[in-house]
């Protein structure tokens, strides 16, 4: 059976309750290999590894377990080697790297802040501030809506300024929350937001972000605004 594997710690700062479990069905016991002062925190893995809620869950666990007490270095759901050994002679192969990433993210944690705009509110917001995109929806109002050609010219004006909007707030978004965070990172584009940005943040220092997420939330109304966390610190790892 193959090795799966949650997180990375230092050797000896992993106190596991010895009832854990993680991945499968049943749920599989975790356990810990050891190497190079290091703690790879590990389960046997299922066959059929398939992303499950069930299993998504039991991942998430393991590391809020570990991370309850000590600075650990969060795999990506579905991290498998071929078996212990390997995952040994990975740990001694990167050691003094593993030691510098726990050393960096000691007491650490990751904000997730996403941004979108409520359509509603941002198209007021767009005619309101350009003069002549609201002239021209008064002309076409007063002509009945105006002919298909104009119709479909102004929306692609709209669609255009409201480009433009979603520029100048993700940079607005970006400088209001940068401030509070030791890092930052631009997560990949997804549907439906234009900002996708993680915070490395001591989490004393949480708050601050908080605060500055609501404050933002305040002055620009017109904002959709998520935030996910404390996380582990998944994009601030490299292994």
């Amino acid at each position: 059976m193959s090795t799966y594997v949650y997180c990375i710690a230092r050797g000896g700062d992993v106190d596991l309750p010895e009832d854990l479990t993680g991945i499968g069905d049943p749920p599989l016991p975790v356990r810990q290999l050891e190497q190079a002062g290091l703690t790879a925190v590990v389960s046997d893995c299922p066959d059929r590894l398939r992303p499950k809620r069930r299993d998504l869950l039991a991942h998430q666990r393991v590391l809020a377990e570990v991370g309850r007490k000590s600075a650990a270095l969060p795999m990506r759901f579905g991290s498998v080697a071929e078996a212990d050994d390997d995952v040994r002679d990975v740990l001694r192969e990167h050691a003094d790297g593993y030691q510098e990433q726990l050393q960096r993210l000691e007491g650490r944690v990751e904000y997730n802040v996403k941004a979108a705009h409520q359509q509603e509110a941002v198209l007021h917001l767009v005619l309101a501030q350009n003069p002549d995109l609201r002239a021209r929806a008064e002309a076409d109002r007063s002509n009945g809506g105006g002919t298909y050609e104009e119709r479909l010219r102004f929306g692609e004006l709209v669609a255009t300024a409201v480009r433009e909007r979603e520029t100048v707030d993700a940079e607005a978004v970006r400088q209001a929350l940068e401030p509070a965070a030791e890092s930052l990172r631009v997560g990949p584009e997804s549907t439906g937001w234009f900002v996708n940005l993680s915070f490395l943040i001591a989490q004393p220092r949480a708050e601050h972000l908080l605060t500055a997420v609501r404050r933002l939330a305040d002055e620009r109304p017109h904002l959709e605004l998520r935030v996910n966390g404390p996380l582990p610190p998944y994009s601030f790892t490299d292994i």
